[in-house]
């Protein structure tokens, strides 16, 4: 953000916010020169130029192709071992071991690997571990178990920090490449005949957006290419890579990894593919999910992903995994049932835990600003569940959360999240060395810690005077940047597709941020179980229908339920909504203001 102008005049908001206009005047004036020379609608070119989209590239911008954006493969450090042990393999029929991380790029990963060695005939396994019993990651005990069945191993979405279990393979006679994304948390293994990951230190490929699922495709690209080149006769066509996308795609998006670059073109191309439904684990997540439209990155953000992570939750971790390789419908339907059902039960667990979190976290709000970092802990909730729970926290509250689960030993399984600004991983990175935890680790917005309950107390006053002076300096300063004004009678549906045209939105690439300015709210009323539907008028008295989710009971929620029969300003997101077979644009609320 390059500007701190207030946007409408807004200096605080229903939630506490000021407004302030994404684009300073730079920008504006390339929105403007952008809206002339390529036609495009005012609103679109300033989302395009307050996310530093130049004048002369916003044309191809807006229509990424693989083609002028994928790399070279060799280009990332050890991509040439790791394919060509991998065609290796092929040629020589061997049996193949894909040991995968439990959530949703490592099931995408590890299914699309299956999915080309299975065309060649090749015999695979997938094995993903327990997250509670193993926790993340290869183990010596499940890669010597592995070994016996396979000469080679090849890990997906982990395995960049597994000196010890890649070694254990290693003694017992097995290759292992591994295909990762992760920080280098230490040493390399050495062990590992390839270690192919575009953020180890002494990678140059500026690839490092890119998810788990995106290494894989490059490797099978570069794969595809040494099996073309030695004239390899192996009785069947090269597999379509591009029919593989969809996964590529769900994986980014719920990996929640950079939108840019390549990024952009997987899910843009992937999201095509999806919507042919060729994938029937896909196609039979996308039935249970009573999804009855065309799928987009909402839909895997927020109703796939979900299911496909509940089976590494709360149950049988390779469900998901399983579920993306299969080709029988009947199976695949089953499969997915079973993932909604526990998607179902996990919502339910969340439910509990959250109302416990709240109350605890409101509780130490209540007496003073209360702490810069909120903790919150139980012995009854489920270690699978903390990180959603410190999620809506830090949504709830503004600053940065965690949630513990302890066990009966009194050892405490933490998730935390950040807001923008502080990087808990360092935080967290910091206790460990203090001797506070007995593992922890992260990035920026999110981490993951163990501690003894005996810790706790040290572990409070160690956050709270290394957060504190930030915390409050970014909870004093936070905004909603605004991305344009738009009326309800300019929310149409052509607006919303060529605005779409200008995404995927989502990390490193914000969704647009739009006012409906002085419009009257002439309805609000709950909706399913804590969200609002309301109704706004411009002053023309074209009307828009909007929601705003899990309102109820909030300051914005209170808000819109006092301001009824006023004119407001409301900040969110447009969207689409399909019913009956029409299509109609649909405001999501994120904020609002008295119109003054």
């Amino acid at each position: 953000m390059t500007s701190e102008r207030l946007f409408l005049g807004v200096g605080q908001s229903a939630t506490g916010l000021k407004w302030v206009d994404r684009l300073g005047q730079r920008e504006a004036n390339i929105a403007l020169a952008m809206a002339q020379n390529h036609g495009f609608p005012d609103i679109v070119t300033r989302v395009l130029a307050g996310r530093g989209v130049g004048l002369d590239d916003a044309a191809a911008f807006m229509e990424p192709t693989l083609k002028s954006l994928m790399p070279d493969p060799t280009s990332l450090t050890d991509m040439a071992p790791a394919a060509a042990r991998i065609a290796k393999a092929i040629i020589a029929r061997e049996t193949v071991a894909i040991f995968g991380d439990y959530d949703v790029d490592g099931a995408c990963s590890s299914a699309i690997l299956s999915r080309f060695l299975a065309h060649y005939g090749i015999a695979n396994q997938i094995y993903i571990p327990d997250r509670i019993f193993e926790g993340y990651g290869p183990n010596p005990a499940a890669m010597q178990e592995l070994a016996k069945q396979a000469s080679l191993i090849v890990t997906v979405d982990c395995g960049t920090n597994s000196a010890a279990a890649i070694d254990a393979a290693k003694v017992a006679g097995t290759d292992v490449v591994v295909l990762d994304h992760h920080q280098v948390g230490g040493n390399l293994p050495e062990a590992a005949l390839a270690i192919v990951n575009p953020n180890r230190e002494d990678d140059l490929s500026g690839q490092g957006h890119l998810c788990a699922a995106g290494v894989v495709f490059l490797t099978l690209v570069q794969t595809s290419r040494i099996l073309r080149e030695q004239g390899v006769k192996l009785n069947t066509n090269p597999p379509d890579l591009l029919s593989l996308l969809d996964l590529v795609a769900l994986a980014t998006i719920c990996d929640v990894v950079p939108l840019k670059e390549l990024n952009r073109a997987f899910v843009v191309k992937g999201l095509l593919v999806a919507r042919t439904q060729q994938n029937v684990g896909l196609a039979a997540l996308a039935r249970v999910s009573r999804i009855g439209e065309p799928l987009n990155a909402f839909h895997f953000a927020y109703l796939i992903g979900p299911r496909i992570n509940a089976g590494g939750r709360i149950g049988d971790a390779g469900l998901g995994a399983r579920l993306l390789t299969l080709d029988d419908p009947d199976e695949a339907m089953r499969i997915a049932q079973e993932l909604d059902r526990l998607n179902q039960e996990r919502q339910a667990m969340e439910t509990i835990m959250l109302e416990q979190a709240e109350a605890e976290a409101m509780a130490e709000l209540s007496s003073s600003s209360g702490p810069a970092i909120l903790i919150t802990a139980n012995d009854d909730w489920h270690p699978g569940i903390v990180g959603l729970i410190a999620a809506r926290l830090k949504e709830r509250a503004r600053r940065p959360a965690f949630a513990i689960a302890f066990n009966a030993n009194g050892t405490g399984s933490g998730s935390g999240r950040s807001i923008n600004g502080f990087d808990l991983g360092k935080l967290v990175r910091g206790a460990v060395e203090q001797g506070l935890l007995v593992k922890g680790g992260g990035h920026a917005m999110a981490a993951g810690i163990t501690v003894e309950r005996g810790k706790m107390g040290a572990l409070r006053a160690f956050f709270e005077e290394q957060s504190a002076e930030m915390v409050g300096q970014l909870r004093g300063n936070a905004s909603l940047a605004i991305d344009g004004a738009l009326s309800a009678a300019g929310a149409t549906v052509p607006l919303y597709e060529t605005m779409e045209k200008a995404g995927p939105f989502g990390s490193g690439h914000p969704q647009p941020v739009l006012v409906l300015p002085h419009h009257r709210l002439i309805d609000a009323r709950s909706v399913g179980i804590n969200h609002i539907k309301v109704t706004l008028a411009g002053a023309d008295g074209k009307r828009i229908n909007a929601i705003a989710f899990r309102a109820v009971g909030s300051d914005l929620g209170d808000f819109l339920f006092r301001q009824l029969g006023q004119s407001v300003h409301v900040a969110g997101n447009l969207a689409l909504n399909h019913w009956n077979g029409s299509t109609t644009t649909q405001f999501r609320i994120l904020d609002a203001a008295k119109a003054v």
